[in-house]
């Protein structure tokens, strides 16, 4: 069964990592209950490359970009654009993908408790994406 759009989660993904991994998780839980595919290179390339070693980071930057080019629309996530997202945005641009703004609230509302190692759920006290 195909699904709908390939949408590029655009969402801050430095700083709090542990917090906004949780938010892009829930962008992309928001995107397949509106029936798309989300596409989101920063959960994929880090559990590869590191993103303190600046060439990695830097090489996760381009192939994210390049799977951008291949989306039906970029949702730009939260109200917090970082550095990278800004990037993003200018390749949405020039490319001519069409561009979504999807508000902190409505991502919030599909964020879940992420189990700590003893198997309880984690507090969902989250901000970063929404500053």
């Amino acid at each position: 069964m195909a699904e709908g759009k390939i949408v590029y989660i655009a969402s801050p993904y430095a700083g709090d990592i542990e917090g906004n991994v949780r938010f892009a998780k829930a962008a992309c839980r928001l995107a397949m209950e509106e029936g798309s595919t989300p596409v989101a290179a920063h959960l994929l390339y880090p559990q590869m490359l590191d993103d303190s070693i600046p060439e990695q980071r830097e090489l996760g930057i381009r192939m994210g970009l390049r799977l951008l080019e291949a989306c039906s629309e970029l949702w730009l996530c939260g109200s917090r654009v970082s550095d990278g997202m800004q990037e993003e945005l200018k390749a949405a641009w020039r490319h001519r993908v069409p561009v979504r703004r999807i508000p902190c609230e409505l991502v919030a509302e599909f964020m879940q408790p992420e189990p700590d190692m003893g198997g309880q759920a984690q507090s969902m006290e989250y901000t970063g994406a929404c500053l």
